[in-house]
């Protein structure tokens, strides 16, 4: 997910788009716009009508998730687990529904065993980095998508989720504003220098704008808790972002996937999503406690 994007000019993988098609970040931007609204219509739809179904939508989003990181690190040589991890994936998701925060613990933990037990029979040759990645994977898609779901369970869980994703976007759509407009420095040029520090300002402007009229409107919290709502997310959705993007470099890569047009994989979509779920979860836990 694109947080900050200043005129710095475009990669060039993109060159082949028409210039009339790519936006200043060099991408599809309506591609982008128009994917972004869908999987939010599909998210929103689910919550409000069926909300039982927001699990289902978040085990499939993270069995791709899980897939395209595979297959993205089989270039490195790595060897995952595939059955073990793909099906304590979806444990995870199942348990977290069942049983709340212990149960995607304790699934967690049973994933990783089942991994590290099911690479044994590939021999000794690359096991530790095998088993290194695998939990990587195992933690960075479904544990932290486990806080999303988390997040569904009370009575409220519609919008505690709503709020979740709705500050995350404000995260991007604050952050590429500013950026496009204002960013000249570099926020991390060795990794992403398309982001700036102006880009990293107007998502947090944004999110603590956001955050504090999703918390008083629709979670009955306090303005100020809003904003520092606003703000970590912001953090935490910047260093999702960076976090993924320091992935593609050390694997060459520049997509996860081509899933999703204007953005690539699926987890060019979630990669600001997952880490921000389990602070947003923390947080609202604490400042909005379920009734």
């Amino acid at each position: 997910m694109t947080t900050s994007e200043p005129p710095i000019p475009v990669a060039t993988a993109d060159q082949a788009m028409p210039a009339d098609k790519r936006s200043r970040a060099g991408r599809d931007l309506g591609a982008a716009i128009a994917v972004g609204v869908g999987l939010g219509g599909v998210v929103i739809a689910t919550l409000l009508l069926f909300r039982d179904g927001f699990a289902i939508v978040v085990g499939l989003a993270v069995v791709v998730g899980v897939w395209e990181l595979i297959r993205a690190m089989d270039g490195d040589g790595a060897r995952q687990p595939v059955v073990p991890l793909v099906l304590g994936s979806i444990s995870m998701m199942a348990l977290t529904y069942l049983r709340g925060a212990d149960g995607l613990v304790i699934s967690f933990m049973i994933t990783v065993l089942a991994c590290i037990v099911w690479r044994l029979a590939d021999g000794a040759s690359g096991y530790l980095h095998d088993i290194s990645t695998t939990v990587l994977i195992a933690t960075y898609v479904p544990l932290l998508a486990g806080f999303a779901v988390l997040l569904s369970l009370p009575d409220d869980g519609a919008a505690r989720v709503i709020a979740f994703i709705a500050t995350v976007v404000c995260s991007d759509v604050g952050g590429y504003a500013a950026g496009v407009v204002f960013g000249k420095h570099p926020l991390a040029a060795s990794v992403s220098p398309k982001k700036s520090w102006e880009g990293l300002a107007g998502s947090m402007l944004a999110c603590a704008v956001g955050g504090a009229l999703f918390l008083t409107l629709g979670l009955d919290g306090r303005w100020w808790q809003g904003a520092l709502f606003g703000v970590a997310i912001a953090a935490t959705s910047t260093l999702g972002d960076l976090g993924e993007s320091m992935l593609k470099r050390d694997l060459g890569i520049k997509d996860m996937g081509s899933l999703l047009p204007g953005h690539g994989g699926l987890m060019d979509r979630l990669d600001s999503l997952l880490p921000s779920a389990a602070v947003a979860w923390i947080l609202l836990s604490y400042m909005v406690p379920p009734g």
